[in-house]
């Protein structure tokens, strides 16, 4: 069961694949398909590309699997490469710890931060560039399949059959919710806010630099750009929680948002196939999000095209599965209340940060774990 590739299809033919959702999970889905051939298309509901940013660092397994389409090459262009973090107690430096493993795996050894528009905008580019098709204010409305297409139903009417879809549009998807697939899982009670700032004379513009304040608050700085920051926080106002002083010159988006940890059981019903958001979601804590859904959609790509496409839904469940209790014991660990709970984490990387050996141990389950 997987998709043939051909002159005529990639050339002229019509979309075999269509792929909901022009995030970086589809749009990853739709560069690594066109470059082997196959023609798709990325419908999203949006009038535009966003120009707003989520994710901010993109992981070292990600980097490897984006460079065969030449991806990789335009975001290390743009990218800031994190080679360390910075812990706060306040406004009081407390620890610094290098992110150097011992062994650099995938061909890169730090973590880059850059903002998801700019990810966003090189992953289009080279959909186009290798003959994909996206389509804006286009929205899915219904889906229904037999044993060889499916038929895809968009808001203003119009129908149109493909081998399979990818449904990467979200958490809200409207993919997952036509095939009724689960869902499961639990909200947090708190309330986080985010902030994507421009800002001057920041010191710390190749680290991430993390501030504990009381009660289990938490503030973090991560730099997109050289002049552009993500400040984020599991309180109500990020910039106002922040202890140190960002000069900032200009806000481009401030939010606040709920943090839901779900997973669907099943990430396939027939020829439609889940990725992504529309999935799995969690905690920003650990900054995996992102690079699950492009993980996601480059072995989903693979196995279209060269078979294995019933093992999907195991493979990526199981690495969903395991990333998602990742995240949430770091994050029940950063964002404890608990002094005895601070004070072992904080007298732990303090040990970490005096033995070379274990500081490039702890560096390479950070980057590569």
């Amino acid at each position: 069961m997987n998709v043939k590739r051909s002159k005529r299809d990639h050339a002229t033919g019509e979309p075999r694949v269509l792929i909901v959702g022009a995030g970086p999970t589809g749009l990853t889905a739709a560069v690594e398909l066109a470059r082997r051939g196959v023609r798709t298309k990325v419908i999203d509901r949006r009038d535009a590309q966003s120009t707003f940013s989520r994710a901010v660092g993109i992981m070292p397994r990600s980097l490897e699997l984006l460079e065969p389409s030449g991806v990789t090459a335009k975001l290390l262009e743009d990218g800031m490469r994190f080679r360390q973090v910075l812990l706060h107690r306040g406004s009081r430096l407390v620890l610094s710890l290098n992110l150097q493993p011992a062994t650099p795996k995938h061909g890169y050894d730090f973590l880059l931060g850059l903002a998801q528009d700019r990810t966003e905008a090189h992953l289009r580019d080279a959909v186009l560039k290798h003959g994909g098709e996206i389509s804006y204010e286009t929205e899915l409305a219904d889906l229904s399949q037999d044993d060889g297409k499916v038929t895809a139903v968009m808001a203003d009417g119009q129908m149109s059959a493909y081998d399979y879809v990818i449904g990467a549009d979200g958490v809200h998807s409207t993919a997952r919710q036509r095939l009724g697939i689960r869902f499961p899982g639990y909200d947090l009670a708190e309330t986080w806010s985010i902030a994507d700032v421009d800002a001057e004379d920041w010191p710390n513009t190749h680290a991430f630099t993390i501030c504990q304040l009381d009660r289990g608050a938490v503030v973090v700085v991560a730099p997109l750009e050289p002049k552009r920051f993500r400040v984020v926080s599991n309180t109500g106002d990020a910039l106002a929680a922040l202890p140190l002083d960002l000069k900032i010159t200009n806000i481009r988006r401030e939010g606040q948002f709920t943090i839901s940890v779900r997973q669907v059981e099943d990430y396939a019903r027939g020829r439609v196939f889940l990725a992504g958001d529309a999935a799995h979601c969690h905690s920003p804590v650990g900054g995996r999000g992102m690079n699950l859904g492009i993980a996601d959609a480059a072995d989903l790509a693979r196995r279209m095209v060269e078979g294995g496409l019933g093992g999907y839904s195991s493979a990526r469940h199981a690495d969903g599965a395991e990333t998602i209790a990742g995240s949430e014991r770091a994050r029940k660990t950063v964002t404890s209340a608990s002094p005895l709970t601070r004070a072992f984490m904080l007298g732990g990387l303090k040990v970490v940060s005096l033995l070379p050996a274990l500081q490039r141990r702890m560096a390479g389950a950070i980057l590569y774990g």
